[in-house]
């Protein structure tokens, strides 16, 4: 049985939440940002002196995904996108440039356990990619679902707080995941993916990956659109039931590293086709949900999945912990051709990846081979010394210089380019929530009527059985919310967690938060698949 918090634990004055330096914070629910879609401020000092403290919680393993493993292989550009030349969205080359080979390394991993925790968890994959092309690296950071739990980064340590053992009893309880998810209806989307088959993928191979974020793409005439990546396996996609991955741990906790390095081995190498959803950047008021809401999807019947190329992974690495395990990526590393939206995750993504790279593998992981350039890219800076520096950028003519300007030679910048991209921001600097929040359970209750019967059962029965875990003000306010979702959806939760519904249907809107609609739309997807992905009729056990 889990252990559930007492009432003395819960009742009378709550202390007021601060800082660590003592100041009252007024709002911890989003970052401070030039109006309410515009880009965050560098002195965001709250959610700096928040995220950098949670990058250094654990040592030395990752904070997050510490379980995980990795390959090499190559990336192909189609040089379209769509039925367009590549170029008509993006000036990068990768993208662009046919018959090139781009070298790229992938790191697959699960979020909340810990490095030998098993591969059957319930939890959603990362998937993140290096590509060394020929100007830099890029790092497509993602995960295997297309959305998140939450559209603020400063909720990131909340949220992960949340899903973590417990401090007291270090054990991963229901009640903390539910009483996080229960105060932000935003989650509602994520957790019906999570807690459904699709939270389970049966393997690295047969599991979808996308970039999550809100990205843009930005053509030579300094034109730019909103872009969401996604990988697609040519392998299709299976999931596991809750009975099945129990059935595999039960003799394998790493049954999907094995899978993908067995794979590798014999020759049957696995590939994925990367394909782009694009839309013009703007507001785009005609729809009910912000574009840059990480927990929202792009509905593919709208922004439909265009191919633009395709990846292969062919080697394993020589040495786990040289390559995969000192992997390290960062939301923040783009080539030109592909820039940052004002995504409020993907923004303080960028501060925290690289920042807990940093901290987890030192000052100069970059200089590992893994993550450093390709030797046509190199790296040229006039950064020095730190912890374990093995190596002098080179310096240009004069090595004397390590500074920039100079007239006595050294680095200089590069050339411009003949129009660059400039977003005009205007707005008041403050907090701001995204105010169009009714699809937080729209496309909750769109995704659960499009699920297969089968997945809804195992959907039904896992959230059952956590609830009943739960305190009851937890289990009622979950139940409230999925009734929200779908009346369906509420009901049958209700009865699998023995809660009562008209009890539950009862409670009032959380304080803070608009009445939400019951939402029973036509679904947007008629049988729950994403387009262009082959996928299991019914459960299948992995190979």
């Amino acid at each position: 049985m889990s252990s559930k918090p007492t009432s003395t634990e819960t009742g009378g004055e709550r202390p007021v939440l601060t800082t660590r330096q003592g100041h009252p914070v007024r709002d911890n629910q989003a970052l401070r940002s030039v109006g309410e879609r515009g880009p965050a401020t560098l002195e965001n000092y709250q959610f700096i002196e928040k995220i950098t403290h949670f990058d250094r919680e654990r040592i030395p393993e990752r904070v997050v995904h510490a379980r995980g493993t990795g390959a090499h292989g190559y990336f192909e550009a189609y040089g379209t996108i769509g039925s367009e030349p590549a170029s008509k969205y993006t000036c990068a080359r990768v993208l662009n440039e046919t018959g090139v080979q781009t070298p790229v390394f992938v790191r697959f991993s699960s979020v909340i356990g810990s490095k030998d925790s098993p591969e059957t968890a319930r939890d959603p994959r990362g998937f993140a990619v290096k590509l060394k092309t020929l100007d830099g690296n890029w790092d497509l950071v993602g995960n295997n679902l297309k959305i998140f739990f939450i559209r603020d980064a400063i909720k990131f340590p909340d949220m992960i707080h949340a899903f973590k053992p417990d401090p007291v009893t270090n054990r991963q309880e229901p009640w903390r995941f539910y009483d996080f998810v229960s105060n932000s209806p935003e989650a509602l989307h994520m957790v019906t993916w999570v807690k459904s088959p699709w939270g389970i993928p049966a393997n690295y191979r047969e599991m979808e990956g996308s970039g999550v974020n809100t990205y843009k793409l930005v053509n030579d005439q300094g034109v730019a659109h909103l872009v969401k990546f996604h990988w697609q396996p040519k392998q299709g996609v299976r999931n596991l039931t809750a009975a099945q991955a129990a059935e595999i741990q039960a003799h394998d906790t790493g049954h999907a590293t094995k899978d993908l390095y067995e794979a590798i081995e014999r020759g049957d190498y696995p590939e994925w086709e990367f394909a782009v959803q694009v839309m013009s950047d703007d507001d785009h008021p005609e729809l009910d949900f912000d574009p840059l809401d990480d927990t929202k999807r792009w509905p593919e019947d709208q922004f439909p999945l265009l191919p633009v190329g395709r990846m292969v992974l062919n080697r394993n690495p020589d040495n786990v912990f040289a390559e995969t395990e000192q992997s390290a990526f960062g939301t923040g590393v783009l080539v030109d051709g592909i820039d940052f939206s004002d995504d409020k995750m993907l923004q303080g993504r960028t501060l925290s990846y690289s920042d807990t790279q940093r901290y987890r593998v030192g000052p100069n992981y970059l200089q590992l081979p893994v993550n450093a350039p390709q030797e046509g890219a190199r790296a040229r800076t006039n950064q020095r010394d730190g912890q374990m520096a093995y190596a002098v950028d080179d310096g240009g003519t004069n090595k004397h210089i390590n500074y920039e300007p100079s007239s006595l030679g050294g680095l200089q910048e590069a050339p411009k380019p003949a129009r660059e991209y400039r977003q005009w921001v205007e707005g008041h600097l403050g907090r701001y929530q995204t105010s169009r929040t009714l699809d937080d359970y729209r496309q909750a209750g769109e995704r659960w009527r499009t699920f297969e019967e089968w997945e809804r059962d195992e959907l039904v029965k896992n959230l059952g059985d956590d609830l009943r875990q739960c305190p009851e003000v937890i289990a009622l306010r979950m139940v409230w919310h999925f009734w929200h979702c779908d009346e369906t959806y509420g009901r049958r939760v209700a009865e699998a967690a023995g809660i009562d519904l008209e009890k539950a249907r009862a409670l009032q809107p959380l304080p803070g938060k608009p009445a939400p609609k019951q939402h029973r739309a036509v679904p947007a997807y008629t049988d729950g698949t994403p387009e262009g992905t082959a996928r299991q009729s019914e459960p299948a056990t992995a190979k």
